[in-house]
């Protein structure tokens, strides 16, 4: 169920099969892809995973798309924006205390790797406030770090008029373990600067439909183990 579509006497656990329900959040962000990807590549990505997830659990309620998170490593190209980790974690602690007693716990689909921290901090205080926020990061062994096949062939699946083909280039591609020194000082910007951590060449829209399929099916498993 999408949360946008109903009226408040419709979210109750007769709605969910009996059960009680389940909220989903995905959560992304506004920041370069690249000069061929959107802005908005990491909350699309998230927001379909958790619409599949809806789409296959009754006991799930979607929620609105969080646009925005914590992209100051983007900040040297033009287009991102970002409200922080600081204000990630307090919007994300005031939307599982304000979805309490509604929903039985809170999944949230993360799309961008910088909103790890935000996510983990809040979830640990929310269990300490006995509250279950399940924070599951869209990740895969072998996926690149940023831009690059993986999420271009993601994007071609989901969205191929939106991917800009013609200005895909390579850009940084050593492993993130190596590059996090130097990408925690000068950002993005400072190791690749066309903003990719990887080399989209190769993607394609049937590598992006079997990864989306895995990731789906990842999601899944996770939410079945949420109380519910």
């Amino acid at each position: 169920m999408r949360l946008v579509d109903t009226t408040w006497p419709e979210v109750r656990p007769e709605s969910f099969g009996g059960r009680a329900p389940i909220l989903v959040v995905p959560v992304g962000a506004l920041e370069q892809h690249g000069p061929h990807l959107p802005l908005d590549t990491d909350a699309a990505v998230a927001a379909a995973i958790a619409a599949a997830v809806a789409a296959e659990r009754d006991h799930a309620a979607l929620a609105p798309t969080l646009p925005f998170g914590a992209s100051g490593e983007h900040a040297g190209f033009p287009g991102t924006l970002s409200i922080g980790a600081d204000a990630l974690h307090h919007i994300l602690i005031e939307l599982v205390r304000s979805s309490t007693p509604t929903f039985a716990a809170v999944m949230v689909i993360n799309g961008h790797g910088g909103n790890v921290d935000a996510l983990r901090s809040a979830a640990a205080l929310c269990t300490a406030e006995g509250r279950t926020l399940l924070p599951h990061p869209l990740g895969l062994p072998g996926m690149d770090a940023h831009a690059g096949r993986t999420e271009t062939s993601l994007m071609l699946h989901l969205d191929p008029s939106r991917v800009r083909l013609d200005r895909a280039a390579p850009g940084n591609t050593a492993p993130l373990t190596v590059l996090l020194p130097e990408l925690r000082t000068h950002g993005v910007r400072g190791v690749s600067p066309n903003g990719v951590l990887g080399d989209p060449a190769g993607a394609s829209a049937a590598e992006g439909a079997e990864l989306f399929d895995t990731l789906v099916e990842r999601a899944l498993t996770a939410f079945d183990r949420l109380p519910g």
